[in-house]
């Protein structure tokens, strides 16, 4: 398929570009991912027809920018070269904050001004509450100061997105405190931190797109936080939950997973493309607590009918439903948690001094 020398397959595998293992039949052999294969395949294919790379390169294409943030590879997901899923075991968002914002420890202080309206979405309570910082928001100043400026911004999101009053303490403290789920905080501390960022998905490209024309860091979270408002972004632990109802009607996971397959409709919240083998932090939240038996019914049938592993949006739901916390519970922890990655993409594009402008193949 590659067209390569055996010495040259080898280099790939050693590299991590071609995973290998043991064939069962002969212990001799091994056996090579096909679709590692296919992956490399693509990529050359691009690399030799430069405008069809470049035409791809805004759909899972070819990497369009530079960052030191994060980086997904091998099936793993790693903040500053550091495994996301490791760090989800004992750090809290706010040491995830201080770790990708490169400054000294932080804290997610402050309130807003005035009470936050319960109406819509926690995205349309958070871009409310955002517009009042937006006429006295300055850019981004030196590491000691941004970290607390940035910190207050994160704390008007999550005070806005929980549509509640927290208190001070640690966010996934105070979260689950307000949430009255005291037994939850973990959980929703693992949650908040395996979120917070994802390499270059659309919420985050509109963040830095926003950050290279020069706009403060308010500006750039309202460009992320509208952006995951969007059915194919953050829509997607909607419905999943819409999925899960589907399925406490029926009163059988299966019969829901089936009957979503027989009318030609996805299934939301399974199969991720960046995660051919299932997506990592959806597998370590789900095991940090007891998921339901419906959930699990139908992430059993998921997978056993289609092969496809949950994501992170089914697991951010199956915990909403498992402590009985509020209604799109699951969407206020994802746009709290990624608001800690926006910032972080807007301060590096900030110092990288360029202007994000692709420009467009014209077509009669």
């Amino acid at each position: 398929m590659l067209g390569i020398r055996l010495a040259s397959l080898y280099a790939y595998v050693s590299r991590g570009q071609i995973r290998a293992l043991p064939d069962p039949a002969d212990p001799r052999a091994r056996l090579y991912r096909r679709d590692d294969i296919e992956a490399l395949l693509e990529r050359k294919n691009r690399q030799s027809r430069p405008a069809a790379a470049a035409a791809t390169a805004l759909d899972w294409g070819m990497p369009v920018l530079t960052t030191r943030l994060s980086s997904i590879a091998g099936g793993r997901l790693a903040y500053r070269g550091r495994d996301t899923v490791a760090l989800a075991e004992t750090a809290s968002l706010e040491e995830i904050a201080a770790l990708l914002w490169d400054c000294e420890a932080v804290e997610f202080r402050g309130q807003i001004a005035k009470p936050v309206s319960s109406a819509g979405s926690p995205i349309d309570r958070a871009v409310a509450a955002l517009a009042g910082e937006l006429p006295t928001a300055a850019p981004a100043g030196p590491p000691t100061l941004r970290g607390q400026r940035a910190g207050r911004l994160i704390r008007i999101i999550a005070v806005a997105a929980a549509d509640r009053w927290l208190a001070d303490g640690p966010l996934h403290e105070s979260i689950a405190a307000t949430w009255q789920a005291p037994a939850a905080a973990d959980v929703i501390r693992r949650a908040l931190v395996l979120v917070a960022d994802h390499e270059l998905n659309a919420s985050t490209f509109a963040a830095r797109v926003a950050a290279s024309t020069g706009a403060p860091l308010a500006h750039a979270l309202v460009a992320g936080l509208v952006t995951l408002a969007g059915p194919a972004h953050g829509g997607a632990t909607g419905r999943v939950s819409a999925l899960l109802e589907e399925a406490a009607r029926l009163g059988d996971g299966a019969a829901a997973v089936d009957a979503r397959l027989r009318r030609g409709d996805d299934l939301p919240g399974f199969g991720h493309r960046l995660y051919p083998d299932g997506d990592p932090r959806a597998k370590a939240l789900i095991a940090a607590f007891d998921i339901g038996s419906l959930e699990r019914s139908v992430a059993d049938a998921a997978e056993t009918t289609t092969g496809l592993a949950p994501t992170i949006d089914f697991a951010l739901v199956a915990l909403e439903r498992r402590f009985r916390l509020p209604r799109q519970a699951a969407l206020a922890l994802f746009a709290t948690g990624r608001s800690v990655g926006w910032i972080a993409h807007a301060l590096e594009q900030t110092r990288s001094g360029q202007l994000i402008r692709p420009r467009a193949m014209f077509t009669p």
